[in-house]
């Protein structure tokens, strides 16, 4: 999961070498830390929060099947 939600930020983003992701996982939820540099905060999140709920909506989706919830976190 961590993966994807990798390639997603980069594609996003103008700087995807500063793309870090970060997983900490406990028994049934997952958080997944998605670090970017400052300036690109804003494209990640999108205009209305569009991006951020859609990557949401896609961990939402897997951590169905899994059994899992996933908890997305955007820091800069």
């Amino acid at each position: 999961m961590k993966e994807l939600v990798e390639k997603i930020a980069r594609a996003l983003v103008d700087d995807p070498d500063s793309v870090i992701v970060e997983e900490a996982q406990g028994s049934h939820t997952c958080v997944m830390k998605l670090k970017v540099s400052k300036d690109d905060v804003g494209k990640i999140i999108g205009k209305k929060g569009t991006n951020a709920n859609a990557i949401r909506t896609i961990l939402d989706a897997a951590g169905g099947k899994e059994n899992r919830r996933y908890v997305l976190e955007i820091l800069e």
